[in-house]
């Protein structure tokens, strides 16, 4: 007999197993990737897979039994090591994501824009932090509290040069603006660019630790990027970033702004306003300067 005839043809039942198993497999996967979990978590599964291996092939019997029962102990570092990632897909599936938005969030989305823009055209450096399902409280009790209405001269004059906010970032949850000064967790990635500022990598970092969407606005260029997931894309322009916005916090659904936006810039042009040059998209820069 072949081995290949030991090999049993699953059901129905066996079928979706599978397929259940193997979404699940990737639901997971999809959760770490890009995220300095990925790292560890590879790095286990090679080093445990590797152990087992060797163990059964060199008839190490009494490791192989104690590599095998480590795998009760295994599964509670895995929730302590990998408790962001988690935490974030716990949120992911919680009822803030479920349920449509409504119109306040609609009006955040224009007000950012607005803000945005402004900040964009006076190159004034900026960190936004949009609070989602994953809650906040740890890094705003770091700043200072506001719990404002969310208003475009707000955030402008809090990022303004010299102002005594100006150097952390704001958190902003649903349409008021909770608190300023903020300091983010800083990504500690390797293959991040050395060139990426303090802000970026505060971005970058926070998206990691929690599901929230984090702008930037570079103080140098005044180009923007957005943090989400772990990921940085540098260098959108105001469609990209209203479109991102709309899609997280709408649902899909575009705010009234789309078409506002886009007569403003043909009035600026028409005016001969000087505008920062839009960059195309690069992507998940992560290792981009």
């Amino acid at each position: 007999m072949t081995p290949f005839n030991r090999i049993e043809i699953p059901g129905i039942n066996g079928v979706l197993e599978i397929a259940v198993l193997a979404v699940a497999i990737y639901y997971i996967l999809s959760l770490f990737r890009g995220t300095r979990g990925a790292q560890v978590l590879s790095g286990l599964a090679i080093l445990y897979a590797a152990l087992l291996s060797l163990t059964y092939f060199f008839e190490f019997d009494a490791l192989h039994w104690l590599l095998q029962r480590f795998t009760v102990y295994l599964s509670v570092a895995l929730l302590i090591i990998f408790q962001p990632e988690i935490r974030r897909a716990l949120a992911e599936l919680g009822p803030r994501h479920l349920l449509t938005s409504g119109s306040g969030e609609r009006t955040v989305v224009e007000t950012l824009m607005t803000a945005v823009q402004r900040l964009t055209e006076n190159k004034i450096g900026a960190l936004i932090a949009i609070e989602r399902g994953v809650s906040m409280a740890p890094y705003q009790e770091a700043g200072t509290t506001l719990d404002s209405r969310v208003t475009p001269e707000l955030i402008v004059s809090l990022f303004f040069p010299n102002s005594p906010l100006h150097d952390g970032g704001v958190i902003i949850r649903g349409d008021r603006l909770l608190a300023a000064g903020c300091l983010f967790p800083l990504s500690q990635r390797p293959e991040l660019s050395r060139a990426l500022g303090t802000r970026h990598r505060a971005a970058i970092g926070l998206s990691e630790e929690s599901d929230a969407i984090v702008i930037v606005v570079s103080e140098e260029t005044g180009a923007v990027s957005a943090a989400y997931k772990g990921r940085l894309r540098r260098g959108i322009d105001s469609d990209v970033l209203e479109r991102f916005l709309s899609k997280q916090l709408l649902g899909g659904r575009k705010s009234s702004s789309v078409s506002s936006s886009r007569i403003r810039r043909w009035l600026d042009w028409a005016r001969g306003r000087p505008r920062v040059a839009a960059h195309a998209i690069k992507g998940d820069a992560h290792g981009a300067g």
